[in-house]
């Protein structure tokens, strides 16, 4: 059983809940276009985590066999409940447990920074039929701002954080967590060079700010608790990241803050105060021919 990044990198919640509203039926038809993948049987996944990609694919093209594959035990188990009719793979990205020219499609999301390029591209060029698609998406920076109510930490907060940050960060060093980042100019390039040919680009912005008018109050509330949910993730892996560094009572603080924090924000949202904080999230994808 393998559950190193569902328990110290990205937990469930925190990837379920954002990529369920980064994937959206809101931004259907702008994916689809940059998609261009219609009429694409078997469709790969790669890196699904907790399977909302998978599940957003499912509805968009109902004619297709999805296909998703995690090394993490976690979010196997979570996405095969979420999603019975979908089939997913505990296996590892960089060896594919697939025969050569299986599938029409392969996409990933947020998963290039974490492999070793050759591994990456080689194994979804291996699987991929002739002619088929490979589409790699990836966030690149966008622009994030916190409501003043949720961004205002304690001391104590401020000092817990502190005293776990150098363990977060021999985390990321010893689990390759975005160890192979590329600039939007490299990505392509790197593609040609592992035999993709016709490689392109597209960028998508998914908007995600609560007070927008447009927005339906439950929404607005999944947004705000997408973030919520993000934080208290962050603390629930403080005992896996950090061993003995923070107390059970600690933790237990540290969350009761953060949910007060962000029942303020809603109650807030009730009464109409705005407060226009907002994520906006730009997707790079990159999309190639095999």
């Amino acid at each position: 059983m393998n559950t190193i990044w569902s328990s110290c990198v990205q937990n469930i919640g925190t990837l379920y809940l954002s990529r369920t509203l980064r994937f959206s039926d809101e931004y259907k038809e702008k994916y689809m276009d940059a998609f261009h993948i219609e009429n694409k049987k078997r469709i790969l996944e790669i890196g699904c985590g907790p399977g909302a990609l998978a599940q957003s694919l499912a509805r968009w093209y109902p004619d297709s066999e999805i296909v998703s594959l995690d090394r993490d035990t976690a979010f196997i188990q979570f996405a095969r409940k979420q999603a019975p009719h979908i089939k997913f793979v505990e296996a590892d990205a960089a060896a594919l447990p697939f025969k050569d020219k299986s599938f029409d499609v392969v996409i990933s999301n947020t998963v290039q920074e974490h492999i070793e390029p050759s591994r990456f591209f080689g194994e979804q060029y291996r699987v991929l039929k002739p002619s088929g698609i490979c589409l790699v998406l990836s966030v690149r920076k966008g622009i994030n701002i916190t409501a003043d109510c949720i961004a205002q930490q304690s001391s104590f907060e401020i000092e817990v954080w502190k005293r776990v940050e150098p363990f977060f960060r021999e985390m990321e060093r010893e689990y390759h967590v975005g160890q192979y980042p590329m600039s939007e100019s490299e990505l392509p390039s790197v593609m040609e060079k592992y035999g993709f040919r016709q490689v392109s680009t597209d960028y998508l912005t998914v908007n995600l700010t609560p007070d927008n008018p447009g927005n339906s109050k439950e929404l607005a509330y999944a947004m705000i608790n997408a973030h919520r949910q993000t934080n208290i993730d962050a603390v629930n892996s403080l005992p896996q990241i950090a061993p003995r560094m923070v107390t059970e009572d600690e933790i237990q603080e540290m969350k009761k803050r953060i949910n007060e924090r962000y029942d303020k924000r809603i109650k807030l949202y009730d009464k109409g105060i705005k407060q226009w904080d907002t994520s906006m999230v730009l997707i790079m994808i990159l999309r190639g021919i095999k």
